[in-house]
């Protein structure tokens, strides 16, 4: 309840009913001076084309939508705003009439956010008082086209990624602008992804947050002699003991071991690592890439992480930001394993190595065809900014006035939309798998189990088909009534793409 709290006030400050286009103000004043704008009205939101060349999409920002609509009511601020803005020769009593309106006589339907959905189904079913419906259209839109085009971007890395590998969102500094950023780390989080670099998200969400170290700190050290304190206490003792001196030994055991000259290593590479160390004796994980991975920075790692084993401190693992990840891990996690098994140290063969190098999709599907050692992916710029598709495309048309259906004819066959209140059905199959998405009128019955059914795939402008459904799963939810939700939607945890129906 309290993350519920917490997202309510966040949605209330980001997205007042101001958040619209102007338009809708002057449509809902010439609905009000017609007499209209009472007239029970219903309107759709859906998109025309899956995203990124794809076969489906994720359905993301319902909890947000539910939030904005609770809290719908414009301030006498916001009235006075509207009153400079709009035509001086605009009524007074429609100011009065927008102080007073919410929506207590709105409802909602709506398919459960995290559902894997497609193209032209009807995310969002907005009935109400023609007016107020009308103005709900920009706010809504905007709530649910980057939220859900973010979280199917998230899936598709997912599934590229495989369900083992963890993924790291860390696209803030990428992201457009502060609320794009915290967006994305919600979203990508419910898409699949495992965790965030983002401190304020995981305030705000409970979403886990995970960082290492930038390449500044490891390039601000240039000696040895910058390393303060140079002691650590043991895991399991009182009395502190001179780290840097072990560093230095174990140091030379490694080279050794590997064959290399103590001489090659970076002295401020090595004086970052053992001040970090130092600082995060529990949590240490340092980029090992600054200037050379195998001269000089899995030569630090190595030693620094060798000697908090002998402390009794287990580290956790390197993060490589540069070149070629694949050969990379699998050169370091061999140098981990000859370490684990020549000093007798078993764990330190499985630390964790993160590969954070400009990872796209195709990138992380062509990195799982070759040999890797990567355990951990993070992803920045193309991820939180979808960089092959800007936008979900999600529209939002008028389908029933005053009980009569309504539609939109255009000369693009694409653009014409589907009149009157629909039901959505998933059909499936006897294992359970998803055959087919279902619109059909509300009035309509149901589809039945074991029941052949006749039906037009949408837009392909074949012949009627027949399927069979083993199973079927109505899609819609009477979510928001009365100016209430009516139930709480706030996911917690991330979708697993795996499983979805």
């Amino acid at each position: 309840m309290r993350a519920w709290v917490t997202l309510e006030r966040s949605v209330r400050e980001r997205a007042p009913p101001l958040l619209t286009d102007l338009y809708q103000f002057t449509m809902a004043y010439a609905y009000w001076r017609a007499g209209r704008h009472q007239e029970p009205a219903v309107f759709e939101l859906f998109f025309r084309d899956n995203p990124f060349s794809g076969g489906f999409s994720v359905f993301a920002g319902l909890t947000d939508c539910l939030l904005f609509l609770r809290n719908f009511h414009f301030t006498d601020e916001d009235v006075e705003y509207l009153r400079s803005v709009l035509p001086s020769n605009t009524d007074p009593d429609f100011f009065t009439f927008l102080k007073g309106l919410d929506c207590s006589a709105v409802s909602i339907s709506a398919v459960a956010e995290g559902t894997v959905v497609f193209a032209r189904v009807p995310l969002l079913e907005v009935s109400g008082p023609l007016a107020v419906v009308q103005l709900l259209e920009t706010s809504l839109l905007c709530l649910v086209n980057y939220a859900s085009l973010v979280c199917t971007n998230a899936a598709r890395f997912r599934i590229a990624a495989g369900p083992r590998r963890r993924l790291l969102e860390m696209g803030l500094r990428r992201a457009q602008g502060p609320d794009g950023g915290l967006t994305a780390s919600r979203y990508t989080y419910i898409g699949g992804f495992d965790l965030t670099s983002n401190a304020l998200a995981g305030r705000l969400f409970g979403i886990p947050v995970a960082g290492t170290m930038a390449h500044s700190y490891v390039t601000s050290f240039s000696s040895l002699e910058e390393v303060w304190p140079q002691t650590l206490v043991p895991s399991e003792g009182d009395d502190p003991i001179d780290f840097l001196s072990l560093v230095k030994g174990w140091l030379g055991r490694v080279c050794q071991l590997l064959g290399a000259r103590p001489q090659q290593v970076r002295e401020g590479e090595l004086a970052a690592l053992l001040s970090y160390a130092i600082a995060y004796p529990n949590n240490f994980l340092p980029v090992i890439d600054s200037y050379n991975v195998s001269c000089s920075g899995v030569l630090c790692f190595c030693a620094v992480g060798l000697a908090l084993c002998e402390l009794q401190y287990q580290p956790l693992g390197v993060r490589l930001d540069s070149g070629d990840l694949c050969k990379q891990s699998v050169e370091v996690r061999c140098v981990f394993r000859e370490c684990s098994k020549h000093f007798s140290v078993p764990k330190f063969e499985s630390l964790l190595i993160v590969g954070t190098n400009s990872v796209s999709e195709q990138s992380l599907v062509e990195l799982n065809k070759r040999d890797n050692e990567i355990d951990v992916v993070g992803v920045g710029t193309h991820l939180v900014t979808c960089t092959s598709q800007p936008s979900l495309g999600c529209v939002y048309k008028l389908v029933e006035v005053r009980g009569c259906p309504r539609m939109k004819l255009s000369e693009d066959p694409e653009k014409s939309t589907l009149p009157g209140r629909k039901a959505i059905y998933r059909l499936l199959d006897t294992e359970g798998h998803p055959q087919m998405d279902l619109i059909c009128l509300s009035e309509e019955p149901a589809p039945k189990v074991g029941v052949p059914l006749n039906y037009y795939p949408l837009g392909l402008n074949k012949a009627v088909q027949s399927v069979t459904p083993s199973q079927v799963t109505s899609l819609r939810l009477d979510v928001f009534s009365h100016g209430e939700v009516n139930k709480l939607f706030l996911i917690t945890d991330h979708l697993n793409v795996f499983k979805q129906p």
